[in-house]
Formats: C-alpha cells, sequence, structure tokens
C-alpha cells in the first residue's frame, strides 16, 4: 500500500494538534493508506522556511521513505507562495504526491495541480491586500493622534521639562545637565515628541533664542520691568525653562 507521511503545524504552543492528526488519521484509514509517520511543528510559525519537523519529513522524502505527504489545509505547510511552490515543486521531482484535506487538493491528477497553483495566487493576493489595509489604518490612526512604538520611559513631567527646553534652544547636552538624565534619554524624548508633533495640530512654541558666534547662551528672567541678564553659566537654565524670577 502507499505510504503516507502526516504534517500538522500549530503557530502556538497553547494550540494543539490533536483535531489535525485526527483528520489526517481518518483520511489514511479511508484511503487504504499506511501512515509511514507523523510530523508535527509545536509552535512554530508558517512564515518560517525552516522547521525542525518539516526538515525531517523533506529529508525522508529525499531517501524515498514515502509515497504522498498529506496536511489539513495549505497553510500548516507554508503561508508564502513561494514556499509553497517550492515544497511542492520538490516533492513533484521526487515522485511523491501532495494531498490538502481541507483544500480538496491532490497533486497526483492535473486539476489538483492547476488547482494549487490558483489557489495559492490567490491566497497571496489576499495576505497583500491585509497588509495594505493594516498599513491604512495605521496610517489613519497616526492623522488621528494615535501613538505607536515604545512609550516615553520618563514621568510627565520631565518629559514636558525636555519638551520646553528644547523648544528655547538648548542642546541635549544640557537638557541632560539640567535634569540629571543620560543624553541617550534626552535624545530618544525628542525624537518621540517630534513624532507626536507631525500628527498633532501645531502648537506656540517658545522662540528661540539666537546663539552668538561664540558660546551658547541663556537669557535670566529678574522680573517684569528689568533686562534680562545674560548668562553663559549652563546651571542658570532652569530659569529660563521656569519662566520666572531665580530662587532667592
Amino acid at each position: 500500500m502507499p505510504r503516507v507521511a502526516l504534517y500538522c503545524r500549530v503557530s502556538t504552543i497553547e494550540q494543539h494538534v490533536e483535531p489535525q492528526l485526527y483528520a489526517l488519521r481518518s483520511y489514511a484509514d479511508a484511503r487504504g493508506l499506511t501512515i509511514a509517520a507523523e510530523y508535527v511543528d509545536h509552535g512554530v510559525s508558517g512564515a518560517k522556511d525552516r522547521r525542525p519537523a518539516l526538515d525531517r519529513l523533506l529529508a525522508d522524502c529525499r531517501t524515498r521513505q514515502v509515497d504522498a505527504v498529506a496536511v489539513t489545509k495549505l497553510d500548516r505547510l507554508g503561508r508564502s507562495l513561494r514556499h509553497l511552490l517550492i515544497l511542492v515543486g520538490e516533492l513533484e521531482a521526487l515522485g511523491i504526491d501532495f494531498i490538502s484535506l481541507d483544500d480538496s487538493l491532490d497533486t497526483s491528477t492535473p486539476v489538483g495541480r492547476l488547482f494549487f497553483q490558483i489557489r495559492g495566487a490567490f491566497a497571496e493576493y489576499e495576505r497583500s491586500l491585509i497588509a495594505e489595509r493594516a498599513a491604512a489604518e495605521r496610517a489613519a490612526a497616526k492623522r488621528r493622534g494615535v501613538q505607536f512604538g515604545r512609550r516615553s520611559t520618563l514621568p510627565l513631567e520631565s518629559a514636558a521639562r525636555v519638551g520646553r527646553l528644547h523648544s528655547s534652544g538648548h542642546s541635549v547636552r544640557e537638557i541632560a545637565k539640567l535634569l540629571g538624565i543620560g543624553k541617550d534619554v534626552v535624545h530618544r524624548e525628542i525624537v518621540r515628541l517630534r513624532a507626536v508633533a507631525v500628527t498633532e495640530p501645531a502648537v506656540s512654541k517658545v522662540p528661540k533664542q539666537i546663539a552668538g558666534p561664540t558660546a551658547q547662551k541663556s537669557a535670566t528672567y529678574l522680573g517684569p520691568n528689568r533686562p534680562p541678564v545674560v548668562s553663559q553659566n549652563p546651571g542658570d537654565l532652569r530659569h529660563v525653562e521656569a519662566g520666572g524670577p531665580p530662587p532667592i
């Protein structure tokens, strides 16, 4: 009797392969096929070309230990049309038939081979449409102000101070020294604030101080009727951020 290899796969360890094995065993028994071996990839994504059980299956196929390979669905074997065509092409070159139960596919017939290629093309087309819709939804969410990616690691007050100091024209080094945090943290927060500004309406910002040709300078607020005092000491920048008189 023809020898058939049963291949099953689940993407997560919480899923069970028993329903797939039951369907494949029942099919083999009804067709009078001898089960040569069962190959199970547990918790492995179908997007991966290399899988432990699949590799063993292909190795046994190359040594002609089986006459057919059976799966419950095409996506159990692979999720990309390229990979599916490569696998089935290799099985066909070895003289091994491929059977997919739910897809009513049997490559031992010309109709089965044609149906496999057409169905695989439509499946890849559908995945492309899903990816495009997901990208469009993410773009629409960004326009509504939804933030993606890693959240800020700074407290809200510190993040706001970084934004105010940066809008006032202070460098990353100065901000890091004033707030007592790392320069990398300040840089990441500035990048995050810029990304948020792209999706939010423009707001008024504190005008930047025009630096002279020598050093970065800051103006210290001394009162409503007194001119500001220009300082080159980075430690005085806290007065600019606060927008009021320095502490006595």
